[in-house]
């Protein structure tokens, strides 16, 4: 197949001979112009010669692979890696306001709990992005007496989440003040809502009886309203400029279930009695195999991280209610869920460093084919892939998979697997132009 391409070598003498020609219609200055007119017509002709390419050969991309690698490490340096010194001061701030706050609610018999807390989320599994200023915890709450686990998929609108819930055999005590009456009057389940109202309240009295202790370290205020999650903020007292961040720390109440799970509200429950299973732990423990497994340099934590930023910059283009959709699709939690189905695949040999730009190709390929095909599996549940060696809890490998794009529309799916595959493509302009400070400040982690 031809492809017509102008030859940039003859195109100012084309231009040239063009006006000459130009020139002498005006003026009608005899034999001259015909030839300048005749001599342009020639270099045209040159100019815009097929160039036939040989079968199978792909057209130029627009951004040379250098080039591509260069921005992409570019914007990695400048916006998205943490300092490891931030991101230590900040977790040490989190780690003395949560031990003060649980050790004062042990003293006072106010919380329930089971352990100490939970660090979960992008914070403390290396992929965090632009500023170390959101963790996730999960507190473990003792379960209540005679409490049974009853498996209840959810029947609509669970975003692909396992969902169940908690019957309470007997009443009185913890169990008796935070149940529900199941429909039918079958029995009294555990109420996610009401939970998450005592935790609340709990918290809050154990915060004011450790304020004055905290107040020479960190100004700690409690943060809460419907529809949001529990978090504390944290603005540390310190010496150093770099450590003055406002850090939020979202409190999660959670119910062992054994085998490092934990059940936490479903906040689409409100104000029922659903829960929804939360594997932080299985999915740390497949993340360290994988780390132990890879190169030295291994790059797909990186390739994460790039891909969030990528998901934020390529956000900002659109009207709603696409922008909206973008985000909800692209979730930090469904692009790990890609990742890790990627990095099951092997050979983690593949994913030094020197391959980045290969693996981001494929990682961003491989979601937009997910899209297309409206089917992401949940990475742990029902996976028979996964390796042995982490330990996988007997409650996961029964569990049936689950589907995280199951309650999307297709033709929603389609736009953000175009835009997404656009965005990749343009990933060097779109990084340019959303390079300013102004773009800087918004981010999801």
């Amino acid at each position: 197949m031809a492809a017509y391409r102008l030859n940039v070598r003859v195109f100012w003498p084309l231009a040239t001979c063009g006006c000459m020609a130009l020139l002498g219609l005006w003026t009608r200055a005899g034999p001259a112009w015909e030839a300048a007119l005749l001599l342009a017509l020639l270099l045209a002709g040159l100019a815009l010669r097929p160039r036939r390419l040989a079968p199978g050969t792909p057209a130029a991309p627009k951004f040379d692979p250098r080039r591509r690698r260069a921005a992409l490490e570019d914007f990695y340096a400048r916006q998205l890696r943490l300092s490891p010194h931030v991101l230590g001061h900040s977790r040490a701030h989190v780690g003395l306001v949560l031990g003060e706050l649980l050790r004062a609610g042990r003293a006072a018999g106010r919380l329930g709990l089971r352990g100490a807390w939970v660090p979960v989320g992008s914070a403390f599994e290396q992929h965090q992005v632009r500023s170390p200023d959101a963790f996730d915890v999960l507190v473990p709450l003792r379960l209540p007496p005679a409490a049974s686990l009853r498996v209840e998929r959810s029947p609509g609108g669970g975003g692909g989440a396992w969902l169940c819930a908690l019957r309470v055999a007997a009443s009185g005590g913890l169990s008796g003040a935070l149940c529900a009456e199941e429909a039918g009057g079958a029995g009294r389940l555990l109420s996610a809502a009401l939970v998450l109202r005592w935790f609340q309240g709990h918290v809050q009295r154990c915060l004011g009886a450790v304020r004055s202790r905290l107040q020479d370290r960190a100004h700690v205020t409690l943060a809460a309203g419907p529809g949001r999650p529990l978090a504390l903020r944290v603005v540390p007292r310190s010496d150093y400029v770099c450590c003055h961040l406002s850090l939020a720390v979202r409190l999660i109440p959670a119910v062992p279930v054994g085998q490092a799970l934990y059940l936490t509200p479903w906040p689409a429950a409100q104000p029922g009695a659903l829960w929804t299973l939360d594997v932080s732990k299985p999915e740390q423990r497949l993340l360290s195999w994988l780390r132990e497994h890879g190169p030295a340099d291994a790059c797909h934590l990186k390739c994460l991280q790039i891909l969030k930023g990528l998901r934020d910059l390529g956000g900002r283009s659109l009207e709603q209610p696409l922008a909206s959709q973008w985000g909800q699709v692209l979730s930090s939690y469904l692009l790990k869920t890609a990742l890790l189905a990627l990095l099951l695949r092997g050979p983690m040999r593949a994913w030094a460093d020197q391959l980045l730009v290969e693996r981001l190709e494929d990682l961003v390929a491989f979601l937009a084919d997910s899209l297309q095909r409206r089917v992401l599996l949940h990475a742990f549940l029902g996976n028979s892939a996964l390796p042995e060696a982490i330990g996988v809890p007997k409650l996961l490998k029964e569990a049936s998979p689950v589907n995280l794009l199951a309650d999307f529309e297709g033709p929603t799916l389609d736009k953000v697997a175009a835009h997404l595959l656009n965005t990749w493509r343009q990933a060097p302009h779109i990084i340019r132009m959303y390079s300013g400070h102004r773009y800087q400040k918004t981010h999801t982690v």
